[in-house]
């Protein structure tokens, strides 16, 4: 069994002291459940009969060049990990929290104690402390800093008695609904205690799916977890560590994680450049869609238990190598998040879709039909990408003239087929995303990187109207 926590108490001298090893089980109380914390103000998601009736959702505010996580469990439970920058104090968090109902913090969990991570916690632990239902407690890795932010917040820890838990590697955080495991810092710390190779490190795991929290981890760190997790640290989502900073989201943690999206927190115009070129690159090289909150906005997480809904506010790019083409969306924006993509919990796998069919067995409504896909060739993608493709088959008895037509992504990413192309009754056509010689069996999209995400996508095709013909969705 995981050891706890341990408790610590405030002193003057603003260094965490620990003053109890082992709290009965667990890493302290959850505290009481939220009475009328709330999901998101979009839709409710209605779950298929893969899914459960638990919901989790896991909410990356957009807070510019920063982050923080909120996590809202299947009976209200709430997990607040980070909370901003210093320079607007919370604001932006606290506005966030209030307009979706959240009146109590079961969990606040500090990954680090930089200024740009601890930036609201006085103000958020002031504001439930004394205007809402309190906060259940706060995980803190205990490496201190030298500043003011850091100041106020064990100021505010102290005068409101919070109960505090210095919180590493191996720990328990009991949340109903979610395993929580704590994969660091581990002890003793990496690099004599610097803040971001000692951050806490959270994998939120909800049925098939999970979502990986790696704080400011750097490679230290990052090496650190590779070589004790290995495959454990496999995740559905993984949040970039840094903000996108070079020296972290390593290929060897990727490929450890084998991430089915990234999500980036950090401004659009950074004077670090997060996310740099360079991480870019790496998401790129394996074909991983990336969210980031400067273009996408608020970023939210819908998990069923069997698969991941991604929201957003802005309809951006996904593609690594393309997410400064879209605009910023600014901090505090209000616009309502729509759904985006779905993401599998699975392994990626090459998939086959099989037509619908009436009782005697011939497709309905349509003579078009995704008869293969292969988002996933074997080897680095961007150097398959004409093993990348989508076979359409026409299951009717008259030839289809697909001049005009085109076949697009959930992204928005689109192809148009050649004037005279024409598919004959029971034929198939394979589009291809690499580069080559168009031939009635096979076409190629021309693009310089993947298309098809490896966890899910959705193959829409419209006729040279524009009206949807064919919407298959993997897996």
């Amino acid at each position: 069994m995981s050891r706890t926590a341990r408790t610590a108490s405030v002193s003057l001298t603003l260094v965490l002291v620990v003053v109890l090893a082992g709290c009965g089980g667990g890493a302290g109380p959850t505290g009481e459940l939220a009475d009328t914390a709330t999901p998101t103000e979009t839709k409710a998601v209605t779950t298929t009969e893969t899914g459960t009736d638990e919901i989790v959702e896991v909410h990356f505010i957009n807070v510019g060049q920063s982050v923080s996580t909120l996590v809202v469990g299947p009976t209200g439970e709430t997990m607040l990990v980070d909370t901003g920058h210093y320079n607007d104090d919370g604001a932006y968090v606290l506005t966030y929290l209030e307009r979706r109902g959240i009146d109590r913090i079961d969990h606040l969990v500090v990954s680090h104690n930089d200024a740009d991570h601890i930036g609201g916690n006085a103000a958020i632990i002031d504001y439930y402390e004394t205007e809402a239902d309190g906060i259940g407690a706060v995980y803190d890795p205990g490496v201190v800093a030298s500043t003011q932010t850091y100041d106020r917040y064990l100021d505010a820890v102290e005068a409101h008695g919070v109960t505090l838990y210095e919180t590493r590697e191996g720990d328990e955080i009991r949340f109903e609904g979610i395993d929580v495991a704590v994969f660091g810092p581990p002890d003793p710390y990496l690099e004599d205690g610097a803040r971001n190779e000692n951050s806490i490190v959270l994998k939120l795991t909800h049925g098939e799916t999970s979502v990986l929290l790696t704080g400011d981890a750097e490679d230290d760190q990052e090496a650190y977890l590779v070589e004790q997790y290995g495959d454990r640290l496999r995740s559905t989502v993984l949040k970039a560590g840094h903000h996108g900073s070079s020296s972290s989201s390593s290929g060897a943690l990727l490929d450890a994680v084998r991430p089915n999206a990234v999500v980036v927190s950090s401004d659009y115009d950074s004077r670090y450049g997060h996310p740099t070129e360079a991480v870019l690159g790496r998401f790129a090289d394996r074909s991983v869609p990336t969210y980031w909150t400067a273009t996408h906005g608020d970023i939210v997480l819908v998990s069923d238990g069997r698969g991941i809904t991604v929201r957003t506010q802005a309809a951006a790019p996904t593609d690594p190598l393309t997410l400064r083409d879209a605009d910023d969306v600014d901090p505090g924006n209000q616009s309502v998040v729509a759904d985006r993509a779905r993401l599998g919990g699975g392994e990626r796998t090459t998939r086959t879709a099989a037509p619908p069919t009436t009782d005697g067995g011939t497709p309905t409504g349509r003579s078009l039909v995704v008869s293969e896909i292969s988002p996933d060739p074997d080897g680095p993608d961007r150097e398959h990408l004409d093993d990348e493709y989508v076979v359409l088959e026409n299951v009717g008895e008259e030839p289809l003239d697909l001049s005009g037509w085109t076949v697009e992504d959930e992204a928005g990413r689109t192809y148009t087929f050649p004037d005279r192309h024409v598919l004959d009754a029971g034929a198939t056509v394979t589009l291809r995303t690499g580069t080559g010689t168009d031939t009635d069996a096979d076409l190629y999209w021309g693009s310089g990187s993947a298309i098809w995400n490896n966890d899910g996508d959705t193959v829409i095709v419209r006729n040279s109207d524009g009206d949807p013909v064919l919407r298959e969705t993997y897996p």
